[in-house]
């Protein structure tokens, strides 16, 4: 084993070794495919300098998008170059390993949308995601200018990214900035967490409503992590309402009818890849947002 790669978790070493997603590296050491000096290893164990590694696995099979309607899948807006879709909860970005539900690709597919072949095929035209449990804006890149362009803008942290989210208690200050750089958790494959060797992470939170026990955000996303919004909410000892990954009251879910976390992608603004025009797109609260909200209201 290198001896650059001495004290990395396994998972991590093995991405980094041979090439690897950090998710399928967890599996196959979770499968038993992975021994240091003959000792099997969990994903979590670290690699030691000078021990003998082994590694055992299977190529798994492709991904693909499957063609499949979502009946609420909303489009926003259309044209040569993109398509800004209002996602329903319960919908994934495009097909990954152990999905098996509808996706955003899948359900463009079955409305005869063709999108941009820039990308892994699985994910191709996708230039941002929103989790299977967020609803709201997302856009989709149809052509391979409009794939660079969009990209870039989000690399660049151009595009505006306003959410909204019920979070329990009552931030301290009523508005402010969570900076705090996001990783993988340490003891969980799909969880996050804030972590010292995470990535830069930076939200922009205002209080727009407060009710007893909880609080309606309006969040301003300046980079885009994985669960940015959950986990740092999640850090300041806020939850989002519903969110039992990330440590949420399960009486006060089941009191507002949430199967989820409360958390929409309301707005959505980045310049036209082709005309460099400043576009914007706005979205409603879904029935079960609006009606966790409706209850705080009442109560």
């Amino acid at each position: 084993m290198p001896d650059g790669l001495a004290g990395e978790r396994v998972d991590a070493g093995l991405a980094k070794l041979l090439g690897f997603s950090r998710t399928f590296a967890a599996e196959v050491a979770e499968s038993g495919g992975v021994t240091i000096d003959g000792v099997l290893a969990g994903k979590s164990d670290r690699l030691i300098a000078g021990a003998w590694l082994e590694v055992e696995w299977q190529q798994r099979e492709p991904l693909t998008v499957t063609s499949t309607p979502v009946s609420d899948l909303r489009i926003v807006y259309e044209d040569d170059d993109f398509v800004v879709v209002d996602k329903p909860v319960g919908v994934a970005a495009h097909p990954s390993l152990g999905w098996e539900g509808p996706t955003v690709l899948g359900a463009l597919a079955a409305a005869g949308i063709r999108v941009s072949t820039s990308g892994a095929a699985e994910r191709a035209g996708i230039v941002h995601r929103l989790d299977a449990g967020t609803s709201g804006l997302m856009v989709v890149a149809k052509s391979d200018r409009a794939y660079t362009e969009l990209k870039r803008q989000f690399h660049d942290r151009e595009v505006v990214k306003i959410y909204h989210a019920v979070v329990q208690g009552h931030p301290d200050p009523l508005a402010g900035t969570i900076d705090a750089p996001i990783g993988r958790h340490p003891g969980s494959s799909w969880k996050f967490a804030v972590t010292a060797e995470g990535k830069d992470s930076v939200t922009h939170y205002e209080t727009i409503e407060a009710f007893p026990g909880a609080s309606l955000l309006e969040i301003h996303l300046e980079t885009g992590r994985t669960h940015q919004i959950r986990v740092h909410m999640a850090a300041q000892h806020h939850p989002c309402v519903g969110d039992a990954m990330y440590g949420a009251d399960p009486t006060l879910s089941a009191r507002l009818g949430l199967t989820r976390q409360w958390l929409h992608a309301m707005k959505l603004g980045f310049r036209h890849p082709t005309s460099g025009e400043q576009r914007e797109f706005e979205s409603n609260y879904p029935a079960d947002l609006q009606h966790a909200l409706d209850v705080l209201r009442e109560s």
